[in-house]
C-alpha cells in the first residue's frame, strides 16, 4: 500500500489506435475510489492522482491530462488501454518502448490490457516473465516473443511489477487490482459495487494479493526486486541477493527492510505465495505441483506458509476462488 496521507499517482497512456472508452473508464474508476477512499478520513489513505501521457512517434509521452494541480513525483504506476483495432508498428516507437523502461526502473508498476501486453513486450520487459494476452493474438504472440512465457488461458497474470490481462475489458479488473494495493481491498470492492464491475473475492477475504513497494528511491533494492520477480524467487540465497543488489550481506538486510518493509526471506515467501494464489486460482494443476513450481520442495511446508498468509488451506482457497473448482478438486 502507498505512504498514509500521500499522493500516488497513476499515469494512463494514450497511443495511436487506443480505446478511449478504457481511457475514460479507468480514470472514472479512479475518481469514484478516491470518493470512497475519502469517506474513511481516519484511515489516512493515499489520493490517487491520475494522469493522461500521450505518446507520439517522435518523442516520448508527455503529460496531457493532470486530475491535480501542483508539483508531481514518480508514477506508481502506468497503465496501457487495450485497442479496437489492434496492434501495428507504429504503436510501438523506440521513444515509447524507452519511456516504458525508464519508468519501470523507476519503480512504476506497469499494467498492459490486450494490446497493451503486446507493447510491454515490444519493450522487453517481459522476456522471461509470465504475461498474458487477447487469444485472438495469443499465436501471433508466441511466435513474435518467443522470450516471454504466455499463459494465454489466463485472464490476468499479476507479475508483481508487471501485470497483463487478456480481455478488451480487462481494464477494469486491472484498475480495480491497482485500488486495492493502494487503497485496500475493501475499497477495491466497494468501488466494484458502485460501478457494478466483477471483482476478484480473493482479495478482500483473503487480504490482497502480494503487492511489492517499488517506489523507495533506493536502486540496489529495486534492481535485486525485479530479479526476484522474473525468477519467482526460486533457489535464492542470501548471499545470492547481495550478489544481484551489489551490496554485503548486512547492508542488504538492513536496506531491504527499509525500502520495502520485509526481510528478504518475508519477501520472497509473499511472492511465492502470491504466485501459488493465482495458479489456484486459475489453473487445475495439483497443489503439490503448484507448490513445486512456486519454489517449495516439501509441500507441507508450503501448505503450513499459504495457509498463515492467506488465512485458507491451498484447497480451501481453490475451492472458494478457482475458476473451475470441481475440476480443480479432481487434480487433487
Amino acid at each position: 500500500m502507498g505512504i498514509q496521507g500521500s499522493v500516488a499517482e497513476l499515469g494512463v497512456l494514450l497511443y495511436p489506435g487506443v480505446q478511449m472508452a478504457a481511457v475514460h473508464g479507468l480514470t472514472d474508476l479512479f475518481e469514484v475510489a478516491n470518493r470512497i477512499a475519502g469517506e474513511q478520513p481516519l484511515a489516512q489513505l493515499p489520493r490517487l492522482r491520475v494522469s493522461h501521457w500521450q505518446a507520439s512517434e517522435a518523442q516520448g509521452p508527455r503529460r496531457i491530462y493532470d486530475s491535480q494541480e501542483g508539483e508531481s513525483g514518480n508514477l506508481l504506476a502506468v497503465v496501457i488501454p487495450p485497442s479496437l483495432a489492434g496492434f501495428s508498428a507504429n504503436q510501438s516507437s523506440s521513444a515509447l518502448v524507452s519511456w516504458l523502461r525508464q519508468q519501470h526502473a523507476a519503480g512504476a508498476t506497469l499494467g498492459g490490457v490486450c494490446v497493451g501486453s503486446i507493447l510491454l513486450a515490444e519493450s522487453g520487459l517481459l522476456d522471461g516473465r509470465s504475461a498474458t494476452t487477447h487469444w485472438t493474438s495469443a499465436k501471433a504472440f508466441a511466435a513474435r516473443y518467443p522470450q516471454v512465457r504466455l499463459e494465454a488461458d489466463q485472464p490476468i497474470v499479476d507479475d508483481g511489477d508487471l501485470i497483463t490481462t487478456a480481455g478488451l475489458m480487462a481494464w477494469a479488473e486491472l484498475g480495480l487490482r491497482l485500488v486495492d494495493r493502494l487503497l485496500g481491498p475493501s475499497i477495491a470492492s466497494a468501488t466494484a459495487r458502485f460501478l457494478v464491475m466483477e471483482h476478484s473475492d480473493s482479495a478482500s477475504q483473503c487480504g490482497s494479493n502480494f503487492a511489492p513497494i517499488l517506489n523507495h528511491g533506493d536502486g540496489a533494492i529495486l534492481k535485486l526486486q525485479h530479479w526476484l520477480q522474473a525468477n519467482g524467487a526460486v533457489d535464492v540465497s542470501l548471499p545470492t541477493m547481495a550478489q544481484q543488489a551489489g551490496l554485503e550481506e548486512r547492508t542488504l538486510l538492513r536496506r531491504f527492510r527499509a525500502a520495502t518493509g520485509l526481510k528478504p526471506t518475508q519477501y520472497c515467501q509473499h511472492l511465492r505465495v502470491g504466485k501459488a494464489r493465482e495458479m489456484l486460482e486459475f489453473t487445475n494443476g495439483t497443489i503439490d505441483h503448484i507448490a513445486w513450481t512456486v519454489g517449495y520442495q516439501d509441500p507441507a511446508t508450503f501448505r503450513s506458509l499459504f495457509k498463515k498468509i492467506t488465512g485458507l488451506a491451498p484447497s480451501e482457497y481453490r475451492n472458494r476462488f478457482g475458476v473451475s473448482p470441481s475440476a480443480a478438486n479432481r487434480g487433487q
